[in-house]
């Protein structure tokens, strides 16, 4: 297997493998609130969030940048969290018109945060030459990313038909927000308990 095609496989392993629960977690808090119809608005969200991640992972990776990991492995759990309460406090989106920017500003600021943490991975791997490794690396990452958001994307459309067969109350949300009030809630109470025992303070 050539060197671009292992660190593309390593890539793909390190974000869509169960221990690393926090990045999985974070796509998920970002899907939350998009349907199949905002494919749109949620591919800018996931562009904004590799750019973010793809700079810090370069500088990081190549020594230009040196970060404190205690601090990055605290703030991951800390953008899960803010994401979530976003979701809660957004209006429904319905009839809103265009891309709202904020959101991909936002996952483009935290998408620099999880570049460090996967650098922290990464440059554990390095013998000598990076730029095939890293681009591979990268690569691998993105379509993990897609992997992740694929199965989100079904699992929250299958949740919306669910919520949509069930008689709720008048005075319950719309299915719709409530997905998104139920997903969000639980993202936040678990980043929440990570932020805690990662505490570097």
């Amino acid at each position: 297997m050539s060197e671009f095609l292992t660190f593309a496989e390593l890539g793909f392993r390190h974000i869509t493998d169960p221990q690393g629960a926090d990045h999985i977690l974070f796509l998920l808090a970002l899907a939350a609130i998009y349907r199949v119809r905002d494919w749109r608005e949620l591919l800018w969200v996931v562009t904004a969030f590799t750019v973010g991640h793809s700079i810090t992972l370069a500088l990081a990776v190549t020594g230009a940048l040196s970060l404190s990991m205690p601090v990055i492995e605290f703030l991951i759990p800390v953008t899960i969290v803010v994401t979530a309460l976003e979701n809660l406090l957004r209006r429904d989106r319905v009839g809103v018109p265009g891309v709202q920017w904020h959101r991909p500003a936002l996952a483009g600021v935290f998408g620099l945060v999880h570049g460090a943490g996967f650098a922290n991975y990464l440059r554990s791997l390095f013998v000598e030459r990076i730029t095939v490794p890293l681009f591979g690396f990268n690569i691998g990452l993105e379509l993990g990313q897609i992997a992740v958001l694929t199965v989100a994307g079904v699992l929250l459309a299958a949740l919306d038909r669910a919520l949509a067969r069930v008689k709720l109350p008048a005075a319950f949300p719309s299915p719709y927000r409530l997905r998104v009030l139920t997903v969000s809630l639980i993202v936040a109470v678990v980043a929440t308990g990570w932020a805690v025992e990662r505490n570097p303070w």
